[in-house]
């Protein structure tokens, strides 16, 4: 408790609030992600095979299911016509009133989805990495209206087809077997349905096109045309989610624009204010109307956080001080950068020292405190690095700055107010009531629900690149006219971009070549972003503020480091394209030395360390002896072992067999029945932890890792299929082969007490992890290795233990893999 106090103290002398770090829950269950919907959100870009291309994946998840639920609601539209036929005779089964009531909205509703449907399709069957289909969601999300008019309306649904039924048998035969078609590479080819399931799928359906818009986002790069759509359509369907969910907030309902249309956030983040002399952390929210400054009020426990409106300044009377204009401005305190290092290095000593303490489970208190520390160091890093000015002013008055860390952040804040402004804009004066309103309305729209320090990180997100990025900005293309070009690059460290490198100036062209190599140090980088500028030589466009002439930004990008990609011992060479201009560059990555050793085996007669495509060529079988050979003697003497598989045998025994496997020892047969069955489950386990790579391949894991974290269920299927697809065939025969051994072991769970999650938490780590490029990219610390990644691994597993059986030749034959429900 002493401790809590003393965080709060501190927290209310940096940030006026203590609250401002609680991660809001997430409404309804969708899973929020750090910054969702913010400009730091960027696409992963995975390669396996011939390109994984994750945004392909989770469209056609999301299709097949859309077929399916379009065949639902077919399914109930069926006896709709008839009903509404005998409706006017003298012997009707329901009345009009009463089939409009349980049918309500359905014939809209399927039209819709029908339209967007046929619209998405041909899109996702003839991929293309530039097709864009935003504006279709965006669509999709506006026409949420009609689903209001149908939640309303759902209940007194229901109630009617009950009473229906109840009173009139013909009814109740047909609301009790609705025929559902099946999807059109499906076996079945109709499922029987009840009406009142039937009628609870549209509700299902708004939570889960949300789910695909979240998992879309995640996998679409910020500058991808479909971007800014995609975040407008999660938006609004988490607006009409919340609104649905809970009783309606008339504060929330009543943000309206002066001219009655509703007023939509369309960007918010947290930016350091220069208010008084001092720095302060503020959440600034972009109306399409209206700019306006908060910070979270105080607020006693158990009470509902609110935010507090500093200042706001209507679109309309927003202007941009020109450089002249700045002159009179007073110069901003910069923190010496010896200082700032300091704070840098107290923050990768507290992290190393957190990890120590987790790896030796050490006691949840010292944790928390040096939680509390690394916060703090964090926190005034935040504070005190950003030194780019950002002004803004009021044209009836007031001016103000806030100071950024990057010139791409500050040009995304100019460019989306500047293409606001395009519209008829008035100017307004709110009344207190109005701006309560509206303040009231930023804490649930808002899109960035925490401030960017790594305490505010999952322990189970990636930590990001330790090393250096060496990078060759080659040249680039697509200049309208001659210019002076240079360019820059940023990455982001300890939560925030900060320029790095800068290229010299090429005069006069309209190709500019540079061929330039930069070192950039990266402190748990994810991102890099790459700018280009045209020179100015005027001296009269002069920024006061750091006496640097004004250049003008012709494009800007931002690329994912991608371990896989990155930490290869050639050059990866790239092209990164902004506003119609591509630059080629080139990059490789060297990394704090950490790694997951698998010794591959000099003598390749063995099976221990030996690939195993190797041996299954060798031995001319589909799956390698000593696989069959310890699951056969494991189910016919150990199933009912308590602990099998998680209880170790001994070391010598284990290395014995190991030795008669890799020698192809006649005997083997006779010394597995006299061997104890922990010690084949062990040499079991061995031969998958020895093989050169794991049995899901290096080159998939971290396409494994992005298919698990998947929202939609739709979406994660059909990426999870397509990895197993992926696989060599050795490694998918194999792969399956144990999946049915390990399910038959858990179904004697009463006796061995090996559940299916204890399976996976045995086995995952030791068929999924990550290469030794892989680990060396991500991990800081000893104790990363064994923590990092490694819940994922055992969830990856678990998916696949929990899924219907997987046939080999039935995953081959299908392109899309389709449950049977969504």
């Amino acid at each position: 408790m002493e401790e809590e106090e003393e965080a709060i103290g501190f927290l209310d002398k940096v940030l006026e609030d203590e609250d401002v770090f609680l991660l809001e829950e997430c409404e309804l269950g969708t899973p929020t992600s750090p910054g969702s919907g913010s400009p730091f959100l960027v696409a992963v870009k995975v390669e396996a095979g011939k390109g994984l291309e994750m945004r392909k994946l989770v469209l056609s998840g999301f299709l097949a299911s859309e077929e399916i639920y379009i065949n639902q609601l077919e399914a109930l539209l069926l006896p709709m016509k008839p009903l509404k036929a005998t409706a006017t005779t003298s012997q009707p089964v329901l009345t009009i009133q009463q089939i409009e009531t349980i049918f309500y909205k359905i014939q809209d509703i399927y039209e819709i989805h029908k339209e967007f449907y046929d619209s998405l399709c041909p899109k996702v069957q003839q991929w293309d990495s530039q097709v864009t289909m935003g504006h279709l969601f965006q669509k999709l999300a506006s026409q949420l209206g009609v689903y209001k008019a149908f939640v309303d309306n759902y209940k007194v649904a229901l109630e009617t087809a009950e009473k229906c039924s109840q009173s009139n048998n013909q009814f109740q035969k047909i609301s009790e077997e609705l025929k559902v078609k099946g999807p059109k590479d499906s076996k079945d080819s109709h499922t029987s349905v009840t009406m009142e399931a039937l009628l609870y799928k549209p509700i299902d359906r708004v939570t889960r096109s949300t789910l695909v818009l979240h998992d879309l986002l995640k996998h679409t790069p910020v500058d991808h045309p479909d971007y800014p759509l995609l975040q407008d359509a999660l938006r609004i369907s988490q607006n009409f989610l919340s609104s649905i969910n809970e009783d309606i907030d008339p504060r929330r309902t009543a943000v309206t624009t002066p001219k009655g249309e509703t007023r939509q956030l369309v960007k918010d983040g947290f930016l350091v204010e220069m208010s008084e002399s001092s720095r302060k952390l503020r959440h600034v929210f972009l109306f399409t109307d209206v700019l306006l400054c908060a910070k979270l009020k105080k607020t006693s426990a158990g009470k509902h956080q609110q935010y507090d409106c500093k200042w706001y300044i209507p679109l309309a009377d927003l202007v941009f001080p020109s450089p002249e204009e700045s002159e009179a401005s007073p110069q901003v305190h910069l923190f010496p950068d010896h200082e700032l290092e300091d704070m840098k290095t107290k923050i990768s000593a507290l992290k190393s020292e957190i990890q120590k303490e987790k790896a030796n489970k050490g006691q949840s208190r010292a944790i928390e405190r040096l939680k509390k520390k690394m916060f703090e160091n964090e926190f005034l890093l935040l504070l005190n690095s950003p030194t780019i000015p950002f002004r803004i002013h009021n044209r009836n008055g007031k001016s103000y700055l806030f100071l950024l860390s990057s010139d791409y952040e500050r040009s995304e804040w100019r460019e989306a107010i500047q293409k606001l402004q395009k519209k008829d804009l008035q100017a307004f004066v709110l009344s207190s009531v109005e701006l309560q309103v509206l303040t009231g309305s930023c804490f649930k729209l808002r899109t960035v629900h925490n401030i960017p320090v790594t305490s505010n990180k999952d322990d189970d997100e990636s930590p990001g690149l330790y090393g250096f990025l060496h990078v060759i900005v080659h040249s680039a293309k697509g200049f309208k006219q001659s210019a002076n070009l240079y360019c820059t690059l940023e990455v982001d460290s300890f939560g925030y971009f900060v320029s790095k490198a800068k290229t010299r100036v090429f005069r006069d062209t309209t190709e500019p070549k540079w061929d330039e190599e930069f070192e950039i140090e990266l402190e748990g980088s994810q991102s890099l972003r790459i700018l280009c500028y045209e020179k100015c030589y005027d001296k009269t466009k002069v920024n006061k503020d750091n006496n640097e002439i004004v250049d003008k930004i012709m494009g800007k990008g931002q690329i994912q480091l991608d371990p896989q990609t990155v930490e290869t011992k050639n050059w990866h060479t790239d092209v990164i394209e902004m506003n119609g201009i591509k630059v080629e560059f080139s990059m490789k990555f060297s990394s704090r030395d950490m790694s997951l050793k698998r010794t591959p085996s000099k003598k390749q007669t063995g099976v221990f360390g030996v690939k195993i495509s190797v041996v299954t060529k060798r031995e001319r079988s589909k799956v390698p002896y000593i696989v069959r050979q310890c699951v056969e003697e494991v189910e016919k003497r150990g199933i009912e072992e308590v602990g099998i598989y998680r209880i170790s045998g001994v070391a010598t025994d284990i290395q014995a067999l190991k030795a008669v496997f890799d020698a192809n020892n006649k005997d083997i047969l006779l010394m597995l029945s006299d061997m104890d069955i922990n010690a084949i489950a062990g040499t079991l386990k061995l031969y998958f932890r020895e093989l050169p790579e794991p049995l899901l391949t290096d080159r998939l894991y971290p396409a494994f890792m992005e298919g698990i974290a998947l929202s939609d269920p739709a979406a994660k299927e059909n990426c999870m299929m397509h990895l197993l697809r992926s696989l060599p065939d050795p490694n998918l025969i194999t792969f399956l082969f144990l999946l049915e051994h390990l399910k038959r072991v858990a179904e004697k769970e009463p006796i061995n007490k090996m559940s299916l999650h204890n399976l996976a938490t045995v086995f995952g780590p030791t068929l999924l992890r990550p290469s030794e490029v892989e680990s060396k990219a991500h991990l800081t610390s000893a104790a990363d290795i064994w923590s990092h990644d490694v819940m994922a691994q055992v969830q990856v597993l678990l998916y696949y233990l929990q899924h219907p059986p997987i046939s080999f030749a039935e995953l081959k034959r299908n392109t899309l893999y389709f449950s049977t429900d969504v």
